[in-house]
């Protein structure tokens, strides 16, 4: 997903806990769906910085050499003013593109 043209707000958002549990009709089911997919979320930002950061990682352990690399940090600023993950993934929620399933409400519905 590109996250650099997420909606989701940079800050933190006041939401009606009784539309959080519309879909799903439990509070807590909505936010261990929305837990999960931000954690989904930070590994993919977390596994694409480091791949972007290796680029300008140099090959000599050096402590004396500090080298100020311009995209560097511009890079790293860019991703510091993305949304928070848990911020991306509640968004993604509200707008129903999140896909989840409970498997225990599948096997009852099959027995019951």
């Amino acid at each position: 997903m590109d996250y650099k043209k997420s909606t989701a707000p940079t800050n933190t958002v006041t939401r009606d806990v009784m539309d959080l549990c519309e879909e799903t009709g439990n509070i807590y089911e909505s936010v261990a769906i929305i837990a999960k997919r931000a954690n989904q979320i930070s590994a993919e930002i977390k596994g694409e910085l480091s791949k972007k950061l290796q680029e300008f990682a140099s090959s000599t352990d050096n402590l004396d050499e500090i080298f100020e690399n311009r995209e560097q940090i511009e890079i790293s600023r860019f991703y510091e003013r993305l949304p928070k993950p848990t911020l991306m993934a509640t968004e993604e929620f509200v707008e129903g593109k999140i896909y989840y399933r409970n498997p225990a409400k599948e096997t009852m519905n099959l027995e019951g």
